[in-house]
């Protein structure tokens, strides 16, 4: 289990950093997605999730503050699994690809989550 998770902590990790890179640098054509792409990119918030996306996947990458690093990549998780199944259905797929990855790096750290799940704050 926890080569498995090596793995899929390292290909979540490359995944967020190279579309994160694209998302600044255009290296990867993009289709029909493109125009609501561009909206979001012409308002400046596809900016600073890009900042997020490369942050939480360097994290993961070089295996320091992965909590941090995945607590970093969940909104864009769900962002894009809900921009895929708008705009992309054939990129459903792939997308829950990453999210089994995610749930597995959170599964390996979970006790750095625990605290989130106490129903009463400590005094």
């Amino acid at each position: 289990m926890r080569a498995i998770a090596k793995v899929a902590r390292i290909l979540l990790g490359l995944i967020f950093v190279v579309f994160g890179a694209n998302n600044l640098l255009h290296f990867i054509p993009v289709g029909v997605a493109g125009q609501f792409t561009g909206l979001v990119f012409a308002t400046g918030y596809f900016h600073v999730a890009t900042l997020f996306d490369l942050a939480g996947g360097i994290l993961l990458l070089v295996n320091r503050y992965v909590p941090l690093g995945l607590t970093l990549l969940a909104p864009a998780l769900f962002n894009i699994l809900i921009f895929l199944s708008l705009f992309v259905r054939s990129g459903l797929p792939m997308q829950l690809l990453i999210f089994a990855c995610w749930l597995l790096v959170a599964w390996r750290v979970r006790a750095a989550f625990l605290p989130l799940f106490r129903q009463r704050a400590t005094d």
